[in-house]
């Protein structure tokens, strides 16, 4: 499943990378709308995840917009504001769903395979086997006779895709289309090397037959299998489900790793938004001191800082911190009305902030 989201804080748009990536979704990044539009104009998605701040264009003009061209793909909005008259605004714009930063993943999850059954393209809850080669897509478990095969990420994604279209065949530049983000597509080389690994461990499970078959000069199909047709088994019919318990008690395991990668690859990031912030302060206390406060660069920044903060901490699950930057950002919303004592409040929520998270 290929899911676009729209993301202009890279903090964010790296975290959700990873963990769509975790869940064999194939997430293509775009920092702003008018790129995201281009997307769309060349590439099919599954699903596409708005932020309502965005540069140039905010999300739910590009929802709008992506309406008026009926392109019926579902949307879900994401954005830090809660109040119902914003979330009834996204809804009316054609989203199908809105989720209010700072969210969990899990319930992230649970709202993509929501909208994508709603959209019809997703079978996240059901078993695909071919013979006796079982791919359950809840657990992301391939198993032949009982026995898990392991495959890689990529290997699991392209058979994946053929179980799912057994009667098509599929080109080297189909593949990367619907298996890779546009900005991260290898070769077709890399297909076929992809397909060599696939077919190898097949066979070393134990799959004698040749599951993935070649149509010369076209490309690549799922073989047809006459004596035991290609079904879609509900999870509890699949073979050893008991195995699924301790499979999904190490997914939290894998998502914290994920998570405590990016945070980790994210620090400097996130300490120059501190910086800029702590900057934004001090220039409240200089105008205050001239008793002219006027908006300047150095306050719209902290403000927009403030703003990606409380959305991107919730996530690397920092509660407390997002909930400080919260407050941060309605103090900074309304800085022409701010007096000393509220000043100082700025800067004991951000002294605050920084001791949370510890940068």
């Amino acid at each position: 499943m290929k899911i676009l989201w729209v993301e202009d804080d890279a903090t964010t748009a790296a975290a959700m990378q990873s963990l769509l990536t975790q869940q064999h979704y194939i997430a293509e990044m775009s920092p702003d709308a008018e790129w995201a539009w281009q997307l769309l104009q060349q590439f099919e998605y599954d699903l596409i995840i708005l932020d309502i701040t965005l540069p140039k264009l905010d999300g739910i003009s590009l929802c709008r917009q992506i309406r008026a061209q009926d392109i019926r793909t579902p949307i879900l909005i994401v954005s830090s504001h809660d109040q119902i008259q914003e979330k009834a605004i996204g809804l009316d714009a054609g989203a199908d769903d809105y989720l209010v930063k700072p969210f969990h993943p899990d319930e992230l999850f649970a709202r993509i395979r929501a909208l994508l059954r709603r959209g019809g393209t997703d079978t996240i809850d059901n078993c695909i086997n071919w013979g006796n080669l079982y791919l359950n897509s809840s657990n992301a478990e391939v198993r032949y006779c009982s026995e898990v095969l392991p495959l890689t990420p990529k290997e699991y994604a392209i058979l994946e895709l053929f179980l799912r279209h057994p009667k098509r065949v599929f080109s080297c530049s189909a593949i990367l289309d619907n298996l890779w983000p546009n900005s991260d597509a290898p070769s077709e080389e890399a297909v076929r090397t992809h397909i060599k690994g696939l077919r190898q461990k097949l066979k070393s499970g134990g799959i004698q037959e040749e599951v993935v078959e070649t149509v010369y000069g076209i490309g690549y199909r799922l073989k047809s299998i006459e004596t035991n047709p290609i079904e879609t088994r509900p999870i509890e019919a699949q073979p050893n489900p008991s195995s699924e318990a301790s499979l999904t008690q190490s997914e939290p395991n894998k998502t914290k790793a994920l998570i405590q990668d990016v945070w980790i690859r994210s620090s400097d990031r996130i300490t120059a938004q501190l910086n800029s912030i702590q900057t934004g302060i001090e220039r409240l206390n200089q105008d205050l001191t001239a008793e002219i406060i006027e908006r300047s660069e150095e306050l719209a920044i902290a403000h927009q800082d403030a703003h990606t903060l409380a959305g991107s901490l919730g996530i690397f699950g920092f509660s407390e911190a997002s909930h400080l930057a919260q407050q941060i950002e309605q103090l900074f919303q309304q800085f022409e009305q701010l007096d000393t004592r509220e000043i100082n409040q700025l800067q004991a929520l951000l002294d605050r902030l920084r001791a949370e998270i510890n940068l």
